[in-house]
């Protein structure tokens, strides 16, 4: 089942279309990963779903109903998003970044409840960044930050979370970090998570479900075994990928690659 979708829809900027004629659904309670070489719309999708982005033509929908015809709250206590390189303001703690993600559950400018502190505290724990409550954000790595931003979008407390390249800038260990928190999150919370990703092995080891985009259409959708094939990564990609099976897995994996055929002279 998908809670939410889009059909027919279409998204530009200005003059210019970036995705057209698009039909997508979100499998309930699974991690969906977007994939697609640099360009293709991915983080364009991702910002139309959670409605950040205005849709030219079609319709979004999230349980039953247009997003557009939805108010920001309403929206914000369902689907929470996480953008790329987010910024703060100098001095900020991780504790007061966190309890901005309890703003769609307050009314007015009402200070923070029981219930609020009780939801800081379990995304704080949830998260491992407890310890740093009361420290700048500044002053973390940056996995702890990233870790921290996760706690903020926890907070909210919805069934949709989007990761807009969670893993950019973070070395090897703090990238699987954070991806092993994102389905950590899926299996014990039962969060929908979508996430964009440039890493086509990260895709595959820790996603559900996959969808493969190109020069603003999506290629091929479905779970990940099925989707990451030799001729899916030529078509996309470009490139003539050598798949085996993962042995910690069970899942296909892209073991060494080269150009399919040079793009540029």
């Amino acid at each position: 089942m998908s809670r939410l979708s889009g059909e027919q829809v279409k998204i530009g900027y200005g003059d210019s279309t970036i995705i057209n004629n698009l039909d997508v659904a979100i499998p309930d309670g699974k991690v969906t990963s977007i994939i697609g070489p640099n360009g293709c719309g991915k983080s364009t999708l991702l910002k139309a779903l959670s409605r950040l982005l205005s849709i030219k033509e079609g319709k979004i929908n999230l349980d039953g109903k247009s997003i557009h015809a939805t108010s920001t709250k309403e929206i914000a206590k369902k689907i929470a998003i996480l953008p790329q390189s987010p910024e703060v303001p100098d001095g900020l703690t991780v504790g007061e970044l966190v309890s901005y993600g309890r703003f769609p559950h307050q009314k007015g400018f009402g200070r923070l409840t029981a219930e609020d502190k009780k939801e800081i505290d379990w995304a704080l724990s949830v998260t491992g960044t407890s310890e740093f409550r009361h420290r700048t954000i500044n002053d973390l790595s940056g996995g702890q930050r990233q870790r921290v931003w996760i706690a903020m979008a926890l907070a909210q407390r919805t069934d949709i979370i989007f990761l807009d390249e969670p893993t950019t800038y973070l070395d090897i260990c703090h990238q699987l970090e954070i991806l092993n928190l994102v389905k950590k999150l899926n299996e014990e919370e039962g969060c929908t998570i979508v996430m964009v990703l440039h890493d086509i092995n990260q895709a595959i080891r820790f996603s559900d479900h996959l969808i493969t985009m190109k020069a603003g259409d999506i290629v091929a959708t479905g779970q990940t075994d099925e989707v990451l094939t030799k001729d899916i990564l030529e078509k996309v990609f470009n490139i003539d990928g050598v798949l085996d099976i993962d042995p910690r897995t069970g899942k296909p994996i892209l073991v060494t690659y080269d150009l399919f055929c040079q793009t540029y002279s």
